[in-house]
């Protein structure tokens, strides 16, 4: 299933700046226009590379206040979670990382590429409501791989060396996916990381950390 493609909309020529104060607590996805906002400039990245968008700003229908967008976002590979509709974001403003359950550790390689080649710094965790990984445990996966091979002796000892980093507890996901994140040395000093877990039925998206 491909992701829905939002059209590109005109950007005014003015630029806004979020204040730097402000934190979002909760919102609505919003579908309006956005402008960028004037930061420092990303580090210099191979051509063949192209940066993301700089930050966007976005208006917040619940608080009526200016919203700095992510500029990676790491997320779930579920086929109802849909970035571009969700929270208005359009093709080339953020890298979408995306893998089962949105789990930090199983994106640390790509946010390294995100950070040192493409210039990034701003992580958001997006985690959702009815989430495929709290209905299994890892050893239970590990012995259906097993039992559909069961004598290929390789297969079986390497699944039993991945972690399927399943979890029973949503928002202690998001919290313990921010907190390693900002406690590992691979992420760049000063990163803004935020949590969020998106509703799958009401479509609101509201920030636990």
């Amino acid at each position: 299933m491909f992701l829905h493609k939002i059209p590109k909309v005109a950007r005014p020529p003015n630029v806004l700046v979020a204040p730097s104060h402000y934190r979002a607590h909760s919102f609505v996805a919003p579908r309006h226009k956005r402008v960028q906002e004037t930061a420092e400039e990303p580090l210099p990245v191979p051509k063949a590379l192209p940066p993301a968008k700089r930050l966007a700003i976005s208006m917040c229908p619940i608080l009526g206040c200016r919203v700095a967008q992510v500029q990676t976002l790491v997320t779930c590979m579920d086929a109802r979670i849909n970035p571009f509709s969700q929270l208005d974001i359009s093709e080339g403003d953020a890298h979408i990382i995306r893998n089962a359950g949105g789990m930090a550790k199983d994106a640390l390689r790509s946010l390294i590429i995100s950070q040192r080649l493409l210039g990034t710094r701003e992580i958001a965790v997006y985690h959702h409501t009815g989430c495929g990984m709290v209905t299994f445990r890892g050893s239970e996966l590990k012995r259906l791989v097993k039992w559909a091979d069961p004598d290929n002796i390789s297969c079986a000892e390497q699944v039993d060396k991945i972690d399927f980093l399943e979890f029973n507890d949503l928002e202690e996901s998001v919290k313990s996916d921010v907190n390693f994140l900002k406690e590992s040395p691979l992420i760049l000093k000063g990163t803004k990381i935020t949590g969020w877990i998106h509703d799958i039925d009401t479509g609101e998206a509201t920030r636990v950390i």
